[in-house]
């Protein structure tokens, strides 16, 4: 697996750069930078699963790592979701994504670190700046 970082400055609170990351309708719309429609399912707590799905269902399936309010938000995922149903656990056991913010002077540093597959980095290195350019823009309002 791959180590991919994506930093990007706000000039928003933590509080506001938190509501746009995990707010549904704000994460609907910076998620449909990678797929129109994404959405997730799930309560973002500590030890719980939490769904990544697509229309149609499809998507994977992680737990909430760990959790930290206004700092940080990591994720493991386990395995692909199919028409809404959990597959057996595919994923490499360093398979991760996670939210860290820092305040600045200025606003709130986000930094989004993933590890993955050869074959994905091409598409993450291109799409994760939008996904950020996208949260930027909506906590900026």
């Amino acid at each position: 697996m791959k180590k991919l970082e994506f930093t990007i400055e706000i000039n928003a609170s933590a509080e506001k750069l938190w509501d746009v990351l995990w707010e549904d309708e704000n994460y609907r719309n910076w998620t449909s930078t990678f797929i129109k429609g994404s959405y997730y399912k799930g309560e973002l707590q500590e030890g719980n699963e939490i769904l990544f799905l697509s229309p149609g269902e499809h998507g994977m399936f992680a737990v909430v790592e760990k959790m930290t309010p206004l700092k940080s938000m990591h994720f493991k995922h386990y395995g692909e979701v199919l028409d809404g149903v959990r597959q057996e656990r595919t994923y490499d056991e360093n398979a991760i994504e996670q939210y860290d913010l820092t305040e600045t002077e200025v606003g709130t540093k986000l930094t989004v670190t993933i590890n993955t597959e050869e074959e994905y980095i091409t598409y993450f290195t291109n799409s994760f700046p939008r996904a950020l350019n996208a949260i930027k823009e909506i906590a900026e309002k």
